[in-house]
């Protein structure tokens, strides 16, 4: 069944307004009366939802859902500027995995350079993909997308977390092997989590340093050296194996 992300609250008779949903409801999807959705408004509850009027766009709600597929910590990935389109890839993998926001930042190493005005856009791009990607894997949420145009913004952040593990190359390649395990062995439910990855380069000293003067601790993600975009794949399936199906 289709699910569909709906700003506002929930009321019994709700009217979809959004273009590109109704677009994808009544032109892709061709809904007609008495068809059923899935609708998840601001608070993050799904409602079973029908067609009453698929020319005004309306829709009852007809049962509230119990189901929640959200991690029991909230995890932010934060990516030094990767090239290329790696954070459309990231924006739309790390939502699968169960990540409550995708974050970016210009780390000393990063190749990719981008102005305000690009950050805009590409976060506006990236926005919609966590969108469509929440959708399909029945999130409760979309994860929050938001690229820093400065690194102090980024770092001024940080005291907001309960736990910041920083995925570091130079840990993996000294054979450092327990502290990922260590750390989330110690995470409790509903804690802030901050996981932070370098791009291509990886992180400076200055950045490391930075990071640990914030309480940040560095973790390294097995002996096989990651690229930028799979590391925070592996980190999200670490914790959702540690702490979802290792109940």
């Amino acid at each position: 069944m289709q699910q569909y992300f709906v700003n506002g609250k929930a009321e019994n008779t709700v009217t979809i307004t959004d273009k590109d949903i109704l677009k994808h409801m009544f032109q892709v999807m061709r809904l007609s009366k008495d068809d059923k959705v899935v609708l998840v408004f601001d608070d993050g509850v799904k409602h079973l939802a029908k067609v009453t009027d698929s020319a005004a766009h309306t829709f009852e709600l007809t049962e509230t859902l119990s189901d929640d597929v959200e991690m029991p910590v909230q995890v932010t990935i934060a990516s030094g500027f990767p090239k290329g389109d790696k954070l459309e890839f990231l924006a739309q993998k790390t939502t699968e995995l169960g990540a409550s926001a995708l974050w970016a930042f210009p780390a000393d190493w990063s190749v990719a350079k981008w102005d305000s005005k690009k950050l805009s856009k590409k976060a506006d791009k990236l926005a919609k993909i966590a969108q469509g990607a929440a959708e399909q894997s029945k999130r409760n949420i979309i994860p929050q997308v938001k690229l820093f145009e400065k690194k102090p913004d980024f770092l001024a952040q940080l005291t907001h977390f309960d736990k910041i593990l920083v995925a570091y190359e130079e840990s993996a390649k000294e054979g450092e092997s327990a502290a990922l395990a260590r750390e989330l062995g110690t995470v409790e439910k509903g804690q802030k989590l901050l996981f932070i990855f370098g791009p291509e380069g990886g992180l400076s000293p200055a950045e490391i340093q930075a990071f640990e003067k914030a309480g940040a601790v560095t973790v390294g993600l097995g002996p096989r050296i990651m690229r930028t975009e799979t590391a925070p794949l592996f980190a999200l399936s670490s914790i959702s194996f540690a702490l979802e199906l290792m109940k």
